[in-house]
């Protein structure tokens, strides 16, 4: 593993030149990047062509083969994330507040770059472009090891990047991409305390747990998404129908698509013929309570299995209930704490969804689907954090940082 040792060493020393480089510099490297992916469009489709070939010869699930694909727009998407991210305020050396003791000593507390930031993912290329994008901005050198699904894409992508970095005259250090996507060399990374500051897991559970569960460096936890959609007796079920089709169908393979519906019983036998006549357009299966059941036969019965787990496919959980609070006690038991929906006309029930379900986003009268640092107006995310220490929900650039506490004194001594 002396290679991986290297490799981190580089980046770590190009973390400590990037803290120094200021806005414009920054800003005029983002741009350039952004370029770069548009100029090298084809190379970039041609090598995720060639990872999604081999991906189906694996037998990839195709709900998984879209969070692989790229296309021109999914790229043009990447670079114009890069120069919004270069548009947006630069969060290093803002004051967070500044007060003074009464000996007069003056305290700032000031944002800082977290310095290197690690981060394990798996069939998601633009991963790689969005988390050197963000890292960058908020003055981190990114350490990335992507899946071996999107190995020719992500090496493609990330050579681009470093190569428009040093066209700008700077460290291209400050993006390295691992070239060995062995379980052995992710379990060596997650021991490099001291080189990699924090690591973020970008994926499904299993990926999420393992480095939770295994890493040394401190570990940001983001999202499996067991995402829920509830629809109240109060509910418009017109815009129920069309919240729940965008949030299961319009991605599936995306940790804020809902995995499962929540059904008060007044409503259950207008509302669940409704969706799923709209969610028969993509195919969706469903896997219903013996109430759903009776209302929808011929769907195959839920099990409690299938209450707890991520899909990541076109495939829905469902549940009729006897009132809200049944409704918020569901998803308090199953909820990974990413994104949950209430859809009702009643403010007294939003209300109490809103304050008794505890996720990083929770939303009323809208799709899961937003959960996006895109959406959110923080240019690209580097993923949704679903613990509730320092970062929590989409992590933008402010999320990228931490801070420091610098003291002014005029020979004070204790």
């Amino acid at each position: 593993m002396e290679h991986l040792h290297q490799m981190a060493m580089k980046c770590k020393q190009a973390a400590r030149e990037l803290a120094l480089y200021d806005t414009e510099t920054k800003n005029r490297a983002l741009l350039a990047v952004a370029q770069a992916l548009e100029d090298n469009m084809a190379s970039i489709l041609s090598a995720n062509a060639r990872d999604i070939a081999y991906a189906r010869d694996n037998g990839l699930r195709e709900a998984m083969i879209d969070r692989l694909a790229l296309t021109e727009e999914r790229v043009r998407s990447m670079a114009q994330g890069a120069r919004q991210v270069a548009a947006l305020e630069d969060p290093i050396g803002q004051v967070i507040e500044s007060f003074s003791r009464p000996n007069g000593l003056h305290i700032r507390k000031v944002r800082v770059p977290l310095g290197v930031v690690g981060v394990i993912y798996e069939a998601r290329p633009n991963v790689t472009a969005d988390s050197a994008v963000l890292c960058f901005k908020a003055g981190n050198a990114a350490f990335l090891r992507g899946g071996k699904e999107a190995f020719r894409s992500n090496t493609e992508l990330a050579q681009i990047m470093r190569r428009a970095l040093e066209e700008q005259g700077l460290n291209p250090d400050c993006v390295c991409l691992l070239d060995d996507t062995s379980r052995q060399t992710a379990a060596a990374m997650m021991g490099l305390r001291g080189l990699i500051d924090v690591l973020i897991p970008r994926g499904g559970a299993g990926l999420i747990r393992s480095v939770v569960e295994n890493a040394k460096v401190p570990v940001i936890e983001t999202g499996a998404g067991n995402c829920h959609v509830y629809v109240d007796k109060a509910a418009d079920l017109t815009m129920a129908a069309e919240i729940l089709f965008n949030a299961k169908c319009s991605r599936p393979s995306v940790c804020n698509a809902a995995e499962s519906l929540l059904v008060h019983q007044d409503i259950a036998s207008e509302f669940l013929p409704m969706a799923k006549t709209r969610l028969d357009e993509c195919q969706v299966e469903w896997r219903g309570c013996p109430r759903t059941i009776a209302i929808l036969p011929g769907i195959a019965p839920a099990t409690v299995e299938d209450y707890a787990v991520e899909y990541n496919d076109y495939i829905l959980s469902c549940k009729v209930v006897n009132c809200i609070e049944d409704a918020v006690r569901h998803i308090q038991r199953y909820t990974t704490g990413h994104s949950e929906s209430i859809v009702t006309q009643d403010p007294q029930a939003a209300q109490l969804f809103a304050d008794q379900v505890d996720a990083a986003a929770v939303y009323i009268n809208a799709s899961t689907r937003f959960t996006d640092g895109a959406e959110f107006g923080m240019g690209a995310e580097i993923g949704i954090s679903t613990q509730k220490m320092h970062a929590r929900g989409p992590m933008g650039l402010k999320e990228l940082t931490s801070w420091k506490y610098i003291v002014q004194g005029q020979g004070q001594t204790r």
